[in-house]
Parts: C-alpha cells; structure tokens; sequence
C-alpha cells in the first residue's frame, strides 16, 4: 500500500520519531505535522489536548494517510485513548512501545520515567508498565528544562550538564535500572542524560520502541510499502507542514533529523 504514513507533533520533538521511521521504513512516503503555532501541549488541559489532537488527525486524513504515529507524549498520554478509536485507521502513540520496551529490559524492577509535566502528572507510562508487571516500581520526574535545551542546541553544554546532574539526582537516589525518555525531545540529549545516570543504566528511546512497533503493524496489516523496496536505493518523499512560521522549525528540524529540511509549508489547523 503506497499511501503514505502520518505523523504529527506538538511541535519538532516529534522528529526524533520521523528519523527513526526514516531509518526503518525508508521506502515510505511520510507526511509530518507539527503544531508549532499551539505548542507545547504539555501545560495545556485535557480537554484542549484532546481537540489539539483530533485537529492533527484529521488534517493528516486529508493526506490519505494509511497509518498515524502520535509522535506527542503528551497528546499520547492524555487524549489518544479517546480520539483514535473514532477513526478506522491504525493509530499509534509513544507511551506503550517505551513502556514495554522498559519491562522487557528492567532487571531489578525498578524503572524511571522523564517527561513534560503533562506526560507525568498523567502517570500514562506507569499504568501500563504495572497493567503487565504490577511487582514493578516506577518513578517519574519532569524535566521541563530539557525542551527548550534541546531546541537552542544546547546538545553537549556543560550548563545542560549541570541541569541533567540536579534534575537526575533523584533517580540515582532511587536505583533505578532502566529509565524511559518520555519525551521525543529528550534523544538529542541522550549522551549527556547517558553520562549522568552512568553505564548501569538502560536508557528507553521511545521514538525507537514507536518505528518498530510502526514496523510492526504495517507488516501484520500488509500495508507497508512493497512497490519503492524493490528499488536499488528507496526513498520514499517526506513532506512537513506546521501551523506557524515555518523559519524556526526549519532549523531546528536540520538538528533533529540530522540532514536539512528544504521545504515546510504553513497550514490553518483551526479550520479542522
């Protein structure tokens, strides 16, 4: 099935999940929204979060699209339960690929989460690591401070450094093993997050876990993109749209996705 997959943010952190779709499935054609003109979510209410997200959807059906990742911890945290079964197509947030992901790696049983303060005051990543292991402990922390650093550049600065030590303290304190990166911005600051919390512990890139449950589910339904694999060297087109000047994303998305982004185009979410 050649239309393409859909993919939408509340912002550029979602681009953290786009790269490793593009990585995995790099024969599909990919549509990416991200709502820069609304963003964040994170702050905002369930019920206004819940609209945010229907709006998404339904601008990416417009695209006749065949598969949507909600690339948006905090819209998969709050709304997606709600919104996607009114739509037929499959539709996949971040929360469950990381939260399994987690236990199946977790060896003492003790597992933290990282997020927005929407992400966590949810408690989304617990619930369903204690629907499947309810011996588990979680711990969870927002970290709201690494949104803006990872969106500045701010990758390898000592000041982040210092801010990662003070925020993380807490779950050294508590001898986690296994700690979810409950936000897609959260990737660009792997290394440092990584030096922090030392070698003992197994970091959860959810953006990873989503592409391949992404993967997963395009083969189980046999919608994947059989005709561009059969190409010497598939590529399938990847198209952005925001809901705000474009100037910004464009050059934060060159550092999410590690490779230029030549054209984003401005759409009226409201009108949806």
């Amino acid at each position: 099935m050649n239309n393409p997959i859909g993919i939408f943010d509340s912002g550029v952190g979602g681009l953290t999940v786009a790269r490793e779709v593009f990585k995995l499935l790099p024969q599909e054609d990919v549509v990416y929204f991200g709502d820069v003109g609304r963003s964040p979510y994170g702050g905002r209410s369930k019920e206004i979060i819940t609209k945010f997200t229907n709006q998404d959807i339904l601008f990416l059906l417009e695209h006749k699209v065949k598969f949507i990742i909600c690339a948006c911890n905090s819209a998969s945290s709050v709304a997606l339960d709600d919104v996607a079964p009114n739509f037929e197509i499959p539709i996949i947030g971040v929360i469950e690929p990381g939260a399994r992901a987690a236990i199946a790696r977790t060896k003492n049983a003790r597992i933290g989460v990282i997020g927005t303060m929407a992400t966590i005051s949810s408690n989304a990543y617990a619930r369903i690591i204690h629907q499947v292991r309810p011996d588990i402990k979680v711990f969870s922390l927002a970290c709201p401070l690494f949104v803006p650093l990872a969106e500045e550049g701010y990758i390898e600065k000592k000041a982040t450094y210092l801010i990662a030590q003070d925020y993380l303290q807490t779950m050294r304190d508590v001898n986690i093993d296994t700690l979810i990166l409950g936000c897609t911005h959260y990737p660009l600051l792997k290394n440092i997050i990584a030096d922090v919390m030392g070698d003992e512990v197994t970091l959860i890139d959810s953006g990873q876990e989503t592409a391949r449950e992404a993967y997963k589910i395009l083969m189980e339904k046999k919608i994947i993109n059989t005709t561009a694999s059969q190409q010497p060297t598939p590529e399938g087109e990847h198209k952005f749209y925001v809901s705000d000047v474009p100037e910004k994303f464009t050059q934060v998305a060159a550092r999410f996705l590690g490779r230029p982004v030549e054209r984003v185009t401005r759409v009226d979410i409201s009108g949806y």
